[in-house]
């Protein structure tokens, strides 16, 4: 990937331009929905309170997450919704987006743990980054997920 075209964008809800929505409703759909083969409301009422974090290469969406705020899907703070386009999967741009969301989620709520929902298949991904396995695994939508906490 050539950094000199790549580029990190965080935005409230409000201030997602239309282009920028439908590049995140987009690649939400293509790996949640079509590539996972899960059937679940997306749309579920967190985005309007949550900062969206864009990783972009020239206008194409590379990877995204979004930050929640304390009290919002956990009693912490919380990253959710990460997704990288299967174009650039294997590129690092994965591990960057999850390195600027740790950064960033303190800057924006404080220092203290993040909980997120994780894939179990992800675990040793989120455990690179100092998450910590918290509880018993659980289906979501039919896929395998277990509470990790970053403390």
């Amino acid at each position: 990937m050539n950094t000199a075209t790549t580029y990190f964008s965080t935005k409230s809800f409000e201030s997602l331009t239309p282009s920028e929505l439908y590049a995140i409703i987009q690649l939400r759909n293509e790996v949640f929905v079509v590539e996972q083969n899960c059937v679940f409301q997306d749309a579920d009422n967190k985005d309007q309170e949550s900062l969206h974090l864009m990783y972009w290469s020239n206008n194409e969406l590379v990877a995204y997450c979004r930050l929640l705020p304390p009290g919002l899907a956990y009693d912490e703070k919380s990253i959710g919704r990460v997704v990288s386009s299967p174009k650039y999967r294997n590129t690092g741009a994965g591990r960057l987006l999850i390195t600027k969301a740790i950064d960033l989620i303190h800057q924006e709520y404080g220092e203290g743990p993040i909980r997120i929902g994780a894939q179990c298949y992800l675990i040793q991904f989120y455990g690179s980054f100092g998450f910590i396995e918290e509880g018993e695994m659980y289906l979501e939508d039919g896929i395998e997920h277990i509470e990790m906490v970053r403390p």
